[in-house]
């Protein structure tokens, strides 16, 4: 199969596209990382921002590239890695992301990349091309997760409402002043995760392009990426921050508190043993049990089955993108 793009334009091209999608990673998603924490007045918008923006670009850096290993190595087979499949794939992620944010919609950049892989490496080379137990390692990060942030949610506001249940209402400024420290941790675990999809994605580039012989993470593209998610988060996603921090419930600083601090176990560990999940879909469901736990009808259901459909809607309306983007770059159509 010919490719009509080639050199060093390509690949330039390539790997801007590919920081664009880390920009918009971390402007859509950095909601997930303050929004609890501003709805609960523990921080001002810009300065929870800041230190998330700090945080983000940090936990690369401290915390491996287990993720963009599985990306960028374990999903696509090598010989279909190739500079328009990979690139298909960032196209079809960043449109589905556009669409959302429009939207106000929290979705996962995690499933939409993802999406885009399969979508671009089918249409281009077949389901031959698609590694099976890659794909079953990050699938099963993207699905088992949210359930444990829904479970770790409840179980982990019920412990803190029974150690507090005597206490004064002055206790609401401990669990502001302390999820500094939560924020910090969601952040660092989040830039550690999500920043590693672009890692991967550019690393694939680079290999495919020849300029790598072997697959390994260069530093400049730890740090370009991590820069380029502490930038969009700087920056935040307003829209998706009013649907995390108040659609769900009226948020309090024990709610945020206790999501962030169930966020940022489940996202770490994740990213630690090299599962891809979604930042989204974990924070949205420890606000759900954070919330339930206090009282199941404490909670806006009708609003979280919005969201349920598009994170359904995420992988194939994604694909479907990145295949289109593929026979365009291809010259098909």
């Amino acid at each position: 199969m010919t490719n009509p793009l080639s050199g060093d334009s390509l690949l330039i091209l390539f790997v801007a596209t590919a920081l664009l999608f880390d920009f918009l990673n971390g402007f859509h998603d950095s909601a997930n990382t303050v929004a609890t924490m501003i709805a609960s007045r523990a921080m001002s918008p810009r300065k929870a921002l800041l230190l998330s923006a700090v945080a983000h670009f940090s936990g690369p850096f401290l915390f491996g590239v287990a993720v963009a290993t599985t990306i960028g190595h374990e999903v696509v087979a090598d010989y279909a890695t190739t500079i328009p499949v990979v690139w298909a794939a960032l196209l079809g992620a960043i449109i589905w992301n556009l669409l959302t944010w429009l939207l106000g919609i929290p979705s996962s950049s995690s499933h939409a990349l993802i999406g885009g892989l399969i979508g671009a490496t089918l249409i281009g080379y077949g389901t031959d091309a698609i590694q099976i137990a890659g794909l079953e390692k990050a699938g099963l990060a993207l699905l088992t997760s949210p359930l444990l942030g829904l479970a770790i949610g409840y179980l982990l506001m019920k412990i803190i409402l029974f150690l507090a249940r005597n206490a004064s209402p002055s206790i609401n400024t401990f669990f502001k002043r302390i999820q500094i420290i939560t924020a910090l941790m969601l952040a660092l675990s989040h830039g550690t995760n999500d920043a590693q999809k672009t890692m991967g994605i550019i690393t694939m580039g680079l290999l495919a392009g020849g300029a790598i012989s072997t697959f390994e993470v260069p530093t400049w593209v730890i740090a370009a990426c991590a820069a380029s998610m502490s930038l969009g988060t700087a920056l935040g996603g307003w829209r998706i921050i009013r649907t995390l921090g108040g659609k769900f419930y009226k948020i309090r600083p024990v709610h945020s508190f206790t999501s962030q601090l169930a966020s940022a176990g489940i996202i770490m560990g994740a990213a630690l043993i090299g599962g891809p999940v979604s930042t989204s879909q974990v924070v949205s469901t420890t606000i759900l049990g954070a919330g339930a736990a206090e009282r199941v009808n404490k909670v806006r259901w009708g609003v979280m089955k919005s969201i349920l459909a598009t994170w359904f809607l995420t992988i194939p309306a994604s694909a479907g993108m990145a295949a289109l983007c593929y026979l365009l770059l291809q010259g098909r159509i």
